[in-house]
């Protein structure tokens, strides 16, 4: 089972199974780290689910969709490695994806 690194604003790590394919939202969600809103439940239509992901995962994760891409420019905390959590599958290539919670818009 691939293993998830999340960072919360606080800094502080969890290290928590992931079941392959859910979403990396819903990883974190059913962990009980409640600083991811994901208000929407995973449908891309809002960006309460922006995290930061390791650049060394980049080429790893799906192409970004015109919707994401979208969503993403609305917050103030976007940056390179920014990616809406809803919209990466869990895959055995992700195991040890470390991603930090974006700050709150």
């Amino acid at each position: 089972m691939p293993k998830l690194i999340v960072v919360t604003r606080e800094g502080e790590e969890h290290v928590i199974e992931a079941k392959s394919g859910l979403s990396v939202m819903e990883v974190i969600r059913d962990d009980g780290i409640d600083e991811l809103l994901a208000l929407c439940g995973g449908c891309c239509s809002c960006a309460t689910c922006h995290v930061h992901i390791d650049p060394a995962f980049k080429d790893r994760l799906p192409k970004m969709s015109d919707d994401e891409n979208d969503l993403l420019d609305s917050s103030e905390h976007r940056d390179a490695n920014s990616r809406l959590s809803c919209q990466i599958t869990v895959t055995d290539a992700l195991d040890g994806l470390k991603v930090t919670i974006a700050e709150e818009d």
